[in-house]
This record gives C-alpha cells, sequence and structure tokens, in this order.
C-alpha cells in the first residue's frame, strides 16, 4: 500500500513538474512552419516572446525603423512602443500577437497545448479578391480548340471544375 501510494506522489510530483515546464514553452506556427519558442512567465492574453525566438520563428527583427524582414518593414507606433517591447533584466521581449493585430494578420491561440497559429495578413488576402476578377487561362475544349477566358468577357460564364487527388 506504501508503494503505491508512493508511486502516485512520484507520478504527481512528475505530472506537476512537466506542466511547470511546458508552462514557458510555446509553438508558434509561422508562414506554415512550427516553432518552439520560450514565453514570458507572467499571465497575459498576448504572446511575449524573446528577440531571438522572433527572428527564428517568424525571421522578422527589431530594427530601428521598425519590425523587419528582409525587404519588408512594419514601423511600430512610437506612442505604443510599450505594447510591443518590454525590457526584462537583460533579456528584450517583444509582444508578438500585438504586432499581428497592428499589420492585421489572423492569430488563434490553442490554450492546452500553448500553440499559437499565424495566418496570412489580412492586406495580402483581400488583394487577391479585390477585383474578384478571375485571372486568365486558355484550356482546349473537347475537340482540342483553345479558349481563353478572355474570349467570353462581357458574357456570363459557369467554371466547372474537378481534382482526383
Amino acid at each position: 500500500m506504501l508503494r503505491i501510494l508512493w508511486s502516485a506522489l512520484l507520478l504527481g510530483l512528475v505530472c506537476a513538474a512537466v506542466e511547470a515546464a511546458d508552462q514557458g514553452r510555446r509553438v508558434v506556427i509561422y508562414d506554415g512552419v512550427a516553432t518552439e519558442v520560450a514565453a514570458s512567465a507572467e499571465a497575459t492574453a498576448d504572446l511575449w516572446v524573446t528577440m531571438a525566438d522572433l527572428k527564428r520563428a517568424t525571421r522578422f527583427e527589431v530594427k530601428p525603423q521598425g519590425v523587419c524582414r528582409d525587404t519588408l518593414c512594419f514601423p511600430l507606433p512610437k506612442s505604443r512602443k510599450a505594447e510591443f517591447i518590454l525590457k526584462k533584466g537583460a533579456a528584450s521581449w517583444f509582444n508578438l500577437s500585438a504586432f499581428a493585430r497592428l499589420i492585421k494578420q489572423p492569430a488563434a491561440f490553442e490554450q492546452t497545448r500553448g500553440v499559437w497559429y499565424f495566418g496570412p495578413r489580412l492586406q495580402a488576402a483581400e488583394a487577391s479578391l479585390s477585383s474578384l476578377e478571375a485571372p486568365d487561362f486558355t484550356l482546349p475544349d473537347m475537340s482540342g480548340k483553345p479558349h481563353s477566358l478572355t474570349d467570353f468577357r462581357g458574357k456570363k460564364v459557369l467554371l466547372v471544375t474537378w481534382a482526383s487527388w
């Protein structure tokens, strides 16, 4: 009986240690790539990551001109800088979820497993739907004669597609 109680106590301690370790880690899915990052220990609805994890998970880095990746750069509003950057001792932290809101990027958080997903920026998605005009393409009909979508400009067209995969 004592063995069973000891085993249960040991199992409880191991579970508590695993849970405590998991609380300091998060998984960020950005551009379809999953990266494990250290998360701030403070209880907050936002995701604060270290500057090193920001670059590793998103390829963005904070520069004097803003938050940049390659030639893409988003300036941070000077009046709201504290909303994005926090210094704690020697470490600097970045609020990735607040940045997503700034650039109109959808984000979802699954609390049980600590997973954050960041989707494509809405401006990019809106740009592709702004005209609601299909791109031109050319396909052969049943007899092999090619037809382009532009051949039917001004007419109603019903496109039926099918895929086997």
